[in-house]
Order: C-alpha cells, then sequence, then structure tokens
C-alpha cells in the first residue's frame, strides 16, 4: 500500500518539461547504475503509457477479472524495484520488459484461476486477430503463455517479436529498436509467429 501511494503521488506530481526521453534514457541510466530514486522520479514519465499497455493487456481478459488497470501497473511497479540486473536502454526497451512483467503477473493469476476450475474438458483456441480485441479465458492465456515458452525454446526471436506486438503494444519500429534488428524483420517474425502459434494451439 505505501509503495501504491507512493506511486500515485508520484503521478499526480507536476512532469515539466523533463518528458523528452532524454531525461527518460538518463534515469534508466542512473537506475542502472544504483541510482534506487531514479525509478521514483522516471514513474511520472512513463506512467500513462504503462497504464495504456496495462489497459491493453487487460483487453485480452475476461470483463470479470479481477485486477484492474491501476492495479496491474502497481503489481508491475513492485516488481520494477526489484530489477537490479536489467540493462536499460531506453524507453521503448523499459516498457517492453515492463509488459512482460505484466504479462507474467496475469498469467500467475490466470493459473491460480484455473487450479480452481479443475476436472472441465480444454477448450480449443485460436491465435487471430480478433484476439486483440476478444475476452480471453484463464485457460487461454496460460495455453499461449506455455505455448510462447515452446517458441522460445525453438526461436526465440519469434517469441520476443510475440511478447512485443501483441503483448506490448509495441509498434514494428519499436520491436525492431528493442530486439536490434529491422522492421521488416520483425514484420516478417510477426507474420511466422502468428502462424506457429495458430497451429500450437490448435
Amino acid at each position: 500500500m505505501r509503495a501504491m501511494r507512493h506511486l500515485r503521488a508520484a503521478h499526480s506530481s507536476e512532469v515539466g518539461p523533463t518528458d523528452d526521453g532524454v531525461d527518460v534514457t538518463g534515469l534508466l541510466l542512473a537506475w542502472r547504475a544504483g541510482d534506487r530514486g531514479a525509478l521514483d522520479r522516471l514513474m511520472p514519465l512513463v506512467y500513462d503509457e504503462l497504464r495504456a499497455i496495462a489497459h491493453r493487456q487487460l483487453g485480452h481478459e475476461r470483463a470479470s477479472h479481477t485486477l484492474g488497470t491501476t492495479d496491474l501497473v502497481h503489481e508491475a511497479y513492485l516488481k520494477l524495484v526489484d530489477q537490479t540486473r536489467a540493462q536499460w536502454a531506453d524507453r521503448t526497451h523499459f516498457l517492453a520488459v515492463a509488459a512482460n512483467l505484466m504479462r507474467r503477473i496475469l498469467v500467475s493469476y490466470a493459473r491460480r484461476m484455473r487450479a480452481q476450475k479443475r476436472g472441465r474438458a480444454p477448450e480449443r483456441i485460436s491465435l487471430t486477430d480478433a484476439m486483440l480485441v476478444a475476452e480471453q479465458r484463464a485457460d487461454t492465456l496460460v495455453a499461449l503463455d506455455e505455448a510462447l515458452a515452446t517458441l522460445s525454446g525453438i526461436d526465440e526471436r519469434l517469441s520476443r517479436v510475440i511478447e512485443c506486438r501483441f503483448f506490448g503494444g509495441l509498434s514494428e519500429e519499436e520491436t525492431a529498436e528493442v530486439m536490434g534488428v529491422t522492421a521488416r524483420t520483425v514484420r516478417r517474425d510477426w507474420v511466422k509467429a502468428k502462424g506457429w502459434l495458430h497451429r500450437m494451439l490448435q
């Protein structure tokens, strides 16, 4: 609760003219160098973007999900505080890591929900463009996570493309920046990864 109040206060504080990417990168570098207070100064600059990522990820969930956008951002914040080994590069990289943390939070929640509903026959699921706006059941999220883990063992780059594009909502260009490849490569991998997951989830 203390961390949540602090995060709300940070968001409500005056951001001023520092919201320009350059200062975000500087704060990330300071955080990486051991300045734990840098995260508190960073949050007001990226809070709205984190909420957008959280909203997108919760959009994949059931309407009855007990986690809200703010709750998911706060849980991700608590996990970010413990990220002592992350090699932050810039704002886009930070948002990609935050999106992955949010996905893991939701997967853990989904696994707990699924454990309460044992005995039900598995449902057929598919990865289509409609999944970007459709509600997902806990079983679907867990199955997708397991498929991504399998894909990562086969081709880690394809798995990362799915994480950045589908879960993080990053553009082709932003995903390319995070992964150190071209946007054309991301576009090709995105099509390939979706096709592989579609077959896997059948």
